[in-house]
């Protein structure tokens, strides 16, 4: 081994070991921006909600995107214990809108209470071909 290969094998030693990605800003500015800002393909994945204990057994994995047609329960805010299906996802306000949550106005008219995802728990998933795929890919059991 020659010296300028022993110099840099040293270098490469000495470099320091970085336990995070130098590339992502810890900034909480930018961190809103790019929140608030993400397209609706990253929505999607932020706007994920974790399984119940019994279906994250049966699955082996831990949380999922919120879809149409999924049975929740909502565990945090004044709606806390009610139970629902998924009646739409607004990705555009980071909410969820389930069937029997409503409100009604002053004028008569009922409308629909946003929840955002993190404050449900997946008691039901709807699965097609899509989701199995998607636990496969997790590393979970789609069965």
């Amino acid at each position: 081994m020659d010296l300028l290969t022993f110099t840099g094998h040293i270098l490469t030693l000495l470099q320091p070991i970085y336990l995070y990605s130098i590339d992502v800003s810890s900034s909480r500015s930018k961190a809103r921006k790019a929140y608030f800002n993400a397209p609706s393909s990253a929505r999607r994945v932020m706007m994920s909600a974790p399984l119940s204990k019994e279906l994250r057994e049966q699955y082996g994995v831990r949380s999922m995107p919120v879809r149409k047609n999924d049975q929740v329960l909502i565990v945090r805010g004044s709606k806390k214990g009610q139970e629902g299906s998924i009646s739409s996802v607004y990705r555009l306000k980071f909410a969820i809108q389930l069937e029997k949550l409503t409100k009604e106005k002053s004028n008569g008219a009922s409308v629909p209470l946003n929840i955002h995802p993190s404050k449900v728990v997946i008691t039901k998933l709807h699965l097609d071909k899509d989701r199995k795929a998607l636990i496969a890919r997790k590393g979970g059991n789609a069965e």
